[in-house]
């Protein structure tokens, strides 16, 4: 939790921040709104800032948004306004690296695992993303909730 700030913090994957982008997505207003009023603090980790910088400036034929760098990187500080920026450590690697050993993550695997284990070292309450399906092998470890359900009043 960021000083001074009792509200439970929770991780906003990298899908819900592009959802928030791109108004043309299906999770666009569900995305915009979570980020609106949702109580909890909201936090990103580094994985999730890279991973949206890769896909905000893909070209849209190759299933990005095909935004300018700059444009990007704004967008970045637009959402470090309002989120806390966890910081990857020897807590996050150590558990990440049991999460490889205990078989639980590989291959491309490995980003989604990442961020579960930055959240566990910072005692976050949960992870919201518009694709449950890359965290549920961590449900017993953290809350994952759809955005769709985190987003209702």
């Amino acid at each position: 939790m960021t000083s001074g700030d009792q509200r439970p913090l929770v991780i906003v994957d990298t899908n819900v921040l592009l959802a928030a982008t791109d108004a043309s997505r299906g999770s666009h207003v569900a995305a915009t709104e979570f980020l609106r009023l949702d109580p909890r603090s909201v936090a990103l980790t580094p994985q999730i800032v890279r991973e949206y910088l890769v896909v905000a400036t893909r070209p849209p034929e190759v299933n990005g948004l095909g935004l300018s760098p700059a444009r990007a990187a704004a967008n970045v500080e637009e959402f470090l306004g309002i989120a806390t920026l966890l910081r990857e450590g020897m807590a996050s690697t150590s558990r990440l690296l049991t999460f490889m050993a205990d078989g639980l993550s590989s291959g491309k695997q490995v980003h989604d695992a990442n961020v579960v284990a930055c959240a566990l070292a910072h005692g976050v309450a949960a992870i919201v993303t518009d694709n449950v399906r890359h965290f549920a092998r961590f449900a017993p470890l953290i809350d994952i909730e759809a955005l769709a359900e985190a987003s209702r009043p």
